[in-house]
């Protein structure tokens, strides 16, 4: 895939995994213009899907109990933040989750804010079960999983970072710090994306 001349390699990089993760599970879930968006998991792809929601035009609403979070997710032009599903619900529900989180707790606990007909979009991965409840089954609440789909859509994310309308968050580090970019990662002090450089 050809990275459009205004972006940044250090800013592409991170959208060939994380940010096409996000867009395709955006474009999955087909939501239409009236509908709202909420993004569970505010992390590495959390950001993301954050910023490609607002971008598209969609009501975003940010599910998550980190407080100092707040501010940044704000920033990054969510319309509401939420801490829990019943929140989420009170203040509209939700058309569409996408479920960034490793976390099926949280994802369950967002799960209570869809609307009928809501689609929950799974990129995150949990290592506990994740139940498919009575009250989803009586909202015909779909879960659809998504990685990635199509370079097309790998070609609409970049453009949309390199426009200016997306931007990742991240640590960039030179190739030979990269024992203290993977410790970092491997720790979770990561905000949101680590990048090495080669030269």
């Amino acid at each position: 895939m050809l990275i459009p001349d205004a972006l940044s390699y250090e800013q592409a990089a991170p959208i060939f995994c994380a940010g096409y993760t996000v867009w395709s599970g955006l474009r999955l879930a087909d939501p239409k213009p009236h509908e709202r968006v909420a993004v569970v998991g505010i992390g590495g792809l959390g950001h993301l899907a954050l910023q490609y929601s607002k971008a598209s035009g969609f009501d975003t609403i940010a599910v998550t109990k980190t407080k100092d979070k707040e501010k940044m997710i704000r920033d990054l032009g969510a319309d509401e933040i939420v801490e829990d599903g019943a929140k989420l619900m009170s203040s509209g529900g939700a058309d569409v989750l996408l479920a960034t989180s490793n976390s099926w707790a949280a994802v369950a606990d967002a799960a209570h804010g869809m609307r009928p007909d809501g689609r929950i979009i799974l990129m995150g991965v949990g290592s506990e079960a994740l139940n498919y409840t009575p009250e989803l089954m009586f909202k015909r609440v779909r879960l659809i999983g998504s990685s990635q789909n199509g370079p097309e859509y790998l070609y609409e994310a970049l453009d949309m970072v390199a426009k200016g309308k997306v931007k990742v968050i991240e640590e960039v580090y030179k190739l030979d710090e990269i024992n203290k970019a993977y410790d970092r990662v491997a720790e979770g002090k990561v905000r949101f994306r680590a990048v090495i450089t080669m030269n």
